[in-house]
């Protein structure tokens, strides 16, 4: 009795879930001794815990202490264990059924699809050993405006994408009993991808700053000619405006400009719509995902200070191409089914990351870039080097990264704030579970800031000193079982004296805010 109070004491901290939400019908739970019971309506089952909306409220009951009765009781004996996903088109028909596949393939279990409609599709995982039926992964792949709402409306316990969950949206999942969605354990990247310009291969433009993009979308720019094309109008293409990569667009294209949005553009509901359309027509622009760039070309990222931005699979995974679009799983504070735990704890697996790639993606593998792998970094730091950046600051800055090899794990913040952007939250727990399992023993990992170059050098430097002192204490902080005996973990910084692209424009004072993680 003590136990099923305590458990409903507890129902704010554990919810779950784990049988069809249309299915939900009346159950009664009473303990082994009969002399309590409560009765409502089952919401979720994980194979342990129930999870009932009752007169007090949604409780959580530990299944080991009660019997169940009534319509809506599970079957104890063979339970299947249901997981509903919602939420981007790109992740559900591309990424997740590779990574099911490979998580079936793993656990010696059968994966069939079987299709409802175009966007609603199920999974069903089946022991090959014992014929029975293990779990049911059911998706609803559409776009991640709707994966948030059937979160919020509890007709989805996973949501897919491609931007980050809104204030509001966070807010409205507080209210409906879902925690805190931005907490370490609400959310995770899955995989990476980017923003990029594309165009016609037949298009001579083959560069453009990153302002000239935002006032082309914006309608300023009307004509290629003022790019350094033809003297013909421009034709703007876009996903649909209710896609998170439209979003995530509007977020780092238009946004930081404090431009608007052109109403002469035309949207696509499926990437390969967009992709087609420009393709054919060589006075088209559009902006899609990296992962989706077909037979397009993609445009360079330029500024006035000399320096471009390419965009490929490592500039993403770095961070240094500025337009980056993580991929994402939100999941509200409940337990799932122990099947779906298992699931999302092998998308962390190398196992995965490597299914991540080979699906068109980018993994988040850490990998370590040697210094003559690294372009012309050192050659672009001695070139722009300023009365602020002395000699004896460049010669330091080679003589301590030389030796050494960069990991492809960076760290950012979010525009005007202290705060690790979504990608280098993740980053954090990527490089704390590898500090955990020893990869890093023995050896040296140097956490250098890095600053754009607005204020005084000296002044830079601090900052930058301050944010790679923050990274590591983070990473610290989240490998919990790390032997600090084993790895050595410093700090440096050399502030502006290594910029990534030109401080002229937002875009391009974020990519050189930044700390990376260099390792020997």
């Amino acid at each position: 009795m003590i136990t099923i109070l305590r458990a409903a004491v507890c129902a704010a901290l554990f919810l779950f879930q784990g049988v069809q939400y249309a299915a939900a019908q009346d159950v009664a739970l009473t303990s082994r001794d009969g002399k309590i019971e409560l009765s409502g309506t089952l919401l979720g089952f994980d194979g342990v815990f129930y999870r009932i909306e009752t007169e007090y409220g949604e409780l959580t009951i530990d299944g080991t202490g009660v019997d169940c009765a009534g319509p809506g009781c599970p079957n104890l004996e063979n339970f299947v264990a249901e997981l509903w996903l919602s939420g981007s088109a790109t992740m559900g028909k591309i990424l997740m059924p590779a990574l099911i596949d490979a998580f079936a393939t793993r656990n010696g279990y059968h994966a069939t699809r079987q299709d409802e409609d175009e966007n609603r599709f199920t999974f069903v995982l089946v022991d090959q050993k014992s014929n029975k039926t293990i779990a049911r992964f059911m998706f609803r792949a559409s776009n991640t405006d709707e994966g948030f709402a059937d979160l919020l409306a509890d007709e989805a316990d996973i949501v897919m994408s491609l931007r980050e969950m809104r204030p509001d949206e966070r807010q409205r999942a507080r209210e409906a009993g879902l925690g805190d969605m931005t907490g370490l354990n609400r959310s995770r990247v899955l995989a990476l991808d980017a923003v990029v310009p594309v165009v016609s291969a037949s298009n001579p433009v083959r560069g453009i700053s990153p302002l000239m993009l935002a006032q082309v979308f914006a309608g300023k720019i009307t004509n290629w000619n003022v790019l350094g094309g033809p003297d013909a109008p421009i034709d703007l293409h876009l996903p649909d405006d209710s896609s998170g990569l439209a979003q995530a667009i509007a977020d780092q294209v238009l946004r930081p400009s404090g431009l608007e949005l052109s109403k002469a553009v035309t949207r696509h509901p499926f990437p390969a719509d967009l992709a087609k359309a420009v393709a054919k027509d060589p006075f088209a622009i559009g902006i899609t995902s990296y992962a989706e760039r077909r037979n397009m070309a993609i445009l360079t990222l330029t500024g006035t200070c000399g320096f471009s931005l390419d965009v490929s699979r490592r500039a993403i995974k770095t961070e240094d191409y500025p337009l980056t679009a993580p991929m994402f799983l939100y999941f509200p504070a409940r337990r799932l089914p122990q099947a779906a735990r298992e699931f999302l704890a092998f998308t962390r697996s190398p196992t995965a990351q490597i299914v991540i790639r080979r699906a068109g993606f980018v993994d988040q593998t850490p990998e370590e870039i040697p210094v003559e792998d690294q372009g012309n970094r050192f050659t672009n730091a001695i070139t722009v080097a300023g009365a602020d950046i002395t000699l004896e600051e460049l010669q330091r800055m080679t003589a301590t990264l030389k030796p050494m090899a960069r990991l492809s794990t960076s760290f950012r913040f979010e525009a005007g704030s202290a705060r690790l952007d979504a990608q280098s939250r993740s980053n954090v727990q990527q490089l704390a579970r590898a500090l955990e399992v020893g990869q890093y023993d023995a050896r040296r990992l140097l956490f250098v800031g890095f600053s754009d170059g607005d204020g005084a050098a000296d002044a830079n430097r601090e900052i930058a000193l301050r944010r790679a002192e923050a990274v590591r204490r983070a990473v610290i902080t989240a490998a919990v079982t790390v032997n600090l005996e084993r790895v050595v973990l410093d700090v440096d910084a050399f502030g502006e004296a290594m910029p990534m692209a030109c401080d002229d424009s937002a875009w391009g004072r974020q990519a050189n805010r930044r700390v990376e993680v260099w390792v020997r």
